[in-house]
């Protein structure tokens, strides 16, 4: 069971935790086939062809497999690998990833996320351990966190166990000092409790625990974490 006393900072996943992460993809990438419609047809037209585009990505990781964990670099990389097989300028991959990466950091929240992100960050650091490319500094929520943690600044992701590491060192704690919230239940719960932290695991979906190893709680909104972590006894 979760032990409220113990807590002493919070770390948080980002991509379905406080929004839904593919529609928030999918607009991006009609907006960047939409500017490379206009400068490189063919290529938009490849990367608008979800097999075509996994191949490049696929052929991307097998030629830098340290891009694996760097979804920014990934995305570039697999850009201008499609302008080059298109025969198409590859000077226009960084512009186009930008195109792509402004449009991917306009998320749309959960509805409980701000108002918990205001009760969290009024109680403990707030630290962001992502495995994906957000900013939360973009994305306009930098002011309820203590520091963000990425996979593609830091070199390796979650659930690897130095990330978390890192991350209760950025709010000076212990491990085990840490309650880490998110979605997946392997990079997130199990990747937290490896780690010595405490765990909650939000299911928003009213998904089905697949591991033996639990969660020290279940909740399905971020607004129920506040509840269970308002005036502990």
């Amino acid at each position: 069971m979760l032990d409220v006393r113990r807590i002493r900072a919070i770390g948080l996943d980002l991509d379905d935790t406080l929004w839904p992460i593919w529609p928030t993809i999918e607009r991006a990438e009609r907006q960047l086939n939409q500017w490379l419609l206009e400068r490189a047809p063919h290529t938009a037209r490849t990367l608008a062809d979800p097999a075509l585009r996994q191949a490049l990505r696929e052929a991307v990781v097998r030629a830098q497999p340290t891009l694996s964990h760097d979804m920014s670099a990934l995305r570039r990389e697999s850009i201008r690998a499609g302008l080059l097989q298109c025969g198409e300028d590859p000077e226009l991959a960084e512009p186009a990833f930008e195109v792509f990466f402004e449009h991917r950091m306009q998320v749309v929240l959960y509805d409980d996320v701000l108002p918990a992100l205001e009760f969290l960050a009024a109680r403990f650091p707030l630290v962001a351990v992502s495995n994906g490319n957000a900013d939360v500094v973009r994305v306009g929520l930098a002011a309820h966190f203590h520091a963000s943690l990425s996979a593609h600044q830091f070199g390796v992701g979650k659930p690897d166990v130095r990330i978390f590491h890192a991350a209760a060192a950025a709010a000076a704690v212990r491990p085990d000092e840490v309650l880490h919230i998110g979605d997946d239940q392997s990079l997130d719960v199990l990747g937290a409790l490896d780690a010595g932290m405490q765990a909650v695991w939000l299911n928003r979906s009213d998904q089905v625990w697949k591991h033996v190893r639990q969660p020290h709680q279940s909740v399905a909104s971020l607004q129920q974490l506040c509840r269970l972590l308002e005036d502990p006894l």
